[in-house]
């Protein structure tokens, strides 16, 4: 997807303001658009007295010797990164608040729109602004997208925290500090509630857009793959916008009710909250009834249980997670203890809310 050109401006500004001027290649080789493309962002900037314009190269507007020096953080204010439109993250973003203010901390809000590579300048504003550590929660709608924050994460000189994301073993990000929930046990827990009301041919219908999302899908096809009670399961997208990591077999886009009838299937996990909901919804278009032909489980339990029909649902432990973040980061950043303390990674377990939308066989 393609950065908004505000975005990529900010990006601009920054590198520049940071190394007092650029060549405009290499703004273009970093960005990862074309030369074209900055000289226009470059000129409007102008136009706009935020940058100096020379040939082939990119000035800040402060004289060299008038760039202030990074302000040094003040002990008192953390950065909150999380992206935009996203109620689960929200949660935690609560959980992490009550801690931090308890703590006597000041918390700097930042929303991340829904591009690639929105985090970094949102950071790079944070810093320069005197905060002292971060908690962080990246969209990462693709493995692309993860790989390409790696470095830059690896290199904050503040201390930082993940929050719903696990670095991934060997990664530049592996001795990252991360607080996440364990989407595996949450997806055995799906499962198996389901074998136990007799049900033995399951869907997964789940999103493909986060490392969340590609969590739960790796899950559950290995738990259900594995398990003696389980005689045949399939997997399709929840919906078509809830898929990045493509191309798809056409089973893979299928609607629910069809991968249902083919299937013989009489359950389905289903996520996340507002997709189920939906796909609830549609299931009882084409004559489908919850739970009295398919028992449903959703995953995230935000609004799940306002449905017509309350859904059984998965509730990782939002809050929570932002709850363990905070207190880790403050640990960080007190400087008597930061040096004893190893990288964590926190997994905190889910939960299994049983309400209307499943029953036994």
């Amino acid at each position: 997807m393609r950065e908004p050109v505000e975005v990529r401006r900010q990006r601009i500004l920054a590198a520049v303001e940071s190394r007092g001027s650029a060549r405009v290649s290499d703004l273009a080789a970093e960005l990862e658009v074309s030369v074209v493309t900055v000289r226009r962002d470059v000129e409007e900037l102008a136009q706009e007295g935020r940058l100096r314009r020379g040939h082939g190269v990119v000035r800040s507007t402060l004289a060299a010797r008038d760039i202030p020096a990074p302000r040094p953080p003040d002990g008192d204010t953390v950065a909150v990164v999380v992206p935009e439109r996203h109620h689960y993250l929200y949660e935690s973003l609560h959980g992490a608040r009550s801690v931090l203010e308890a703590s006597g901390k000041r918390i700097a809000l930042h929303i991340a729109p829904q591009v690639a590579g929105a985090e970094r300048p949102l950071v790079e504003r944070a810093l320069e602004d005197g905060a002292a550590g971060l908690l962080l929660a990246p969209r990462w709608r693709t493995l692309a997208d993860e790989e390409a924050d790696h470095l830059w994460l690896a290199a904050l000189e503040v201390p930082a925290v993940l929050m719903e994301r696990r670095p991934g073993a060997g990664t530049a990000l592996h001795a990252m500090d991360s607080v996440c929930s364990d989407h595996v046990h949450g997806a055995h827990l799906a499962v198996e509630h389901l074998v136990g009301l007799g049900h033995r041919r399951v869907v997964f219908a789940t999103r493909d857009d986060s490392p969340t999302a590609r969590t739960l899908r790796s899950a559950c096809a290995r738990i259900a793959g594995a398990h003696p009670l389980v005689e045949a399961w399939a997997w399709t997208l929840s919906a078509p916008e809830a898929g990045q990591e493509g191309p798809y077999a056409p089973e893979e886009t299928a609607e629910l009710h069809e991968v249902l009838r083919r299937t013989g299937a009489t359950a389905a996990v289903l996520h996340g909250d507002v997709d189920a909901l939906m796909l609830v919804q549609r299931l009882a278009d084409h004559g489908v009834r919850v739970p009295e032909d398919c028992s449903v489980v959703a995953y995230d339990d935000v609004v799940a249980g306002l449905g017509t029909t309350p859904l059984t649902a998965v509730a990782p432990p939002k809050a929570d997670v932002g709850r363990a973040a905070a207190e880790l980061l403050l640990e960080r950043l007190d400087s008597e203890a930061a040096g004893r303390t190893p990288v964590r990674r926190v997994e905190l377990l889910p939960s299994l809310s049983v309400r209307g939308s499943t029953r036994a066989l």
